[in-house]
Formats: structure tokens, sequence, C-alpha cells
């Protein structure tokens, strides 16, 4: 895990929300614990203000009410810094490339911000499941088959630290699933192993021909594949039918940086979504 992580910012990160809609649910606590790339301790915590009733529901899972967020600031108080933050880390959740991370984007969007790009993110339900380990997933089953101890489940502080510790774990009592790139840990995580007859081929992304000075998107027989990132693999037109939020960042100078390429990539979209 030293070696992995070596030299990188690595937060694990959890939010508390008024309910499970990443689209239109709002974020009510966010916690982000690790450490810097000097190996200096990262400690933050904060309760938002959702500028809404939290519904009782909610409350029952995470504990928080409405009197203990209602004179804290709102999210855009603190975009600046969580973007500051995460922005190129290595980020470390339980289930939040499906849910955390696309409520967090919808909030950065609200306020007119760009999101945060993080490194990776590791996903630790995803690991579980590469892995093949024992049902249940959710994360305070598996604290309990790995000896962690997670007593304030569902405080977003407490399921981070739970995170990287079982991230921790399951790198260490499964080394040879860890041995190989923080990039190559994610698509494995994402699409599991190559299929068989490329890996014999040597078929990667590598060997598709860049579309952009950078190489982020690729072309596959005239197919636009992203080649880094969370949706690394996928085509275009279906990241632009799963995720249309990130295609528009992806065509802002955040994410292409290639003026040219994002241009003809803006008609392209454009052609899609005209249809």
């Amino acid at each position: 895990m030293v070696d992995l992580l070596e030299g990188h910012r690595v937060l694990a990160f959890d939010l508390e929300t008024t309910g499970i809609s990443t689209n239109n649910d709002k974020i009510v606590q966010v916690a982000l614990i690790g450490a810097d790339t000097n190996n200096s301790e990262i400690n933050y915590n904060v309760l938002v203000n959702p500028q809404r009733p939290i519904p009782i529901e909610a409350t029952r899972v995470h504990g928080i009410h409405d009197s203990d967020t209602r004179d804290k600031p709102v999210f855009k108080y603190y975009a600046q810094e969580l973007f500051e933050l995460m922005d190129g880390a290595v980020i470390v959740g339980h289930n939040a490339r499906r849910f955390d991370m696309p409520l967090l984007e919808n909030e950065f969007f609200r306020c007119g911000m760009i999101p945060p790009k993080p490194k990776v993110l590791l996903d630790t339900l995803e690991c579980v499941r590469r892995l093949k380990i024992a049902r249940p997933h959710n994360l305070g089953a598996q604290c309990a088959l790995h000896g962690i101890d997670l007593a304030n489940a569902h405080d977003a502080a407490a399921d981070a630290a739970a995170c990287l510790l079982l991230l921790w774990k399951l790198m260490l009592n499964h080394p040879a699933s860890f041995r190989r790139s923080l990039e190559d840990v994610e698509h494995w995580l994402i699409n599991g192993e190559a299929r068989k007859d490329e890996s014999a081929l040597g078929r990667s992304l590598n060997d598709l021909i860049p579309f952009d000075s950078e190489g982020r998107i690729r072309l596959d027989e005239g197919v636009h594949i992203i080649a880094f990132g969370r949706h690394r693999g996928k085509d275009l037109k279906t990241i632009e039918d799963e995720d249309p939020k990130y295609v528009d960042w992806l065509l802002s100078s955040n994410g292409i940086e290639d003026e040219s390429a994002r241009d003809s990539l803006r008609d392209y979209i454009s052609s899609i979504r005209d249809r």
C-alpha cells in the first residue's frame, strides 16, 4: 500500500445527505480523512446547510437534524477548499463512484463551478466485489468482517476513516491485485481484468490512435474512447447517455486542453444531442 500511494495526497471521502438522489438531494456533511503528499494529516469534517428540511428518514440514518445545520454555511462556502483538497488527489470511498462523487459534482455544478478531478477514485465497494469477498458488501458488514471498529456508522468522518482502513486491509490481504499503477487499479475496479484474447494480443487503450494532443481520448475505428479517469475505457456515446454533465466538463478547457480537438468533439456531441 505504501508503494502504491507514496507521494500522493490520499483522502477517504464520505457524505451524509438529505436522501439518495444524486441529482436532487443535497449534502449535509462532508468528510475527507487522510494524508497530504508530505504525510501530514488531513482531517476535514464540516456540516453544510442544505437550504431545505432534512427528511426524518435521512435523520434516522445519520442523526443530523435541521437544528444542526441551520446556522452552518451553504455548500458554496466550502466549494473552493473542497476543490483544492480533492483535485488531483487519490480519493477513497465506499460506493463513491455511483453515489458520493456524482452528488458532490452536482453541488459544484449548481454553484457554477467545475468539480474537482481526482487522480483516481479507489472505491472499496468495487474492491470487495472484484476480490469476491463474502457478502454483504455494505461498509458496516465489511468492517466487521475485517476487524475494523465502526462504532459511529453513518457519521461521515467515521465512515471515511473506516473506509481507508478497509482499503489498507484489502491491499494487505490481496497484494497481487494491487501490484499495478494507480490508474490500472482503478481500471481493474471499473472494468475487471482485460479479456484474455486482448491480453494475448497486447491490445490496450495505448494502442489506439490519440484523438487529442494528450491522448485523453482515443479513436477505435471511429469511436471515441475515454482513456483516463472514472469513465476510462468507455465510449463517448455511452457516457453521454449515462453522465451528460461529465461530457459538459470534458468539453471545457479543464477536461480536454487541446482546443482543436475540443472544438471537433463539441461538434460531435452536438450532433448526438440533436438527434
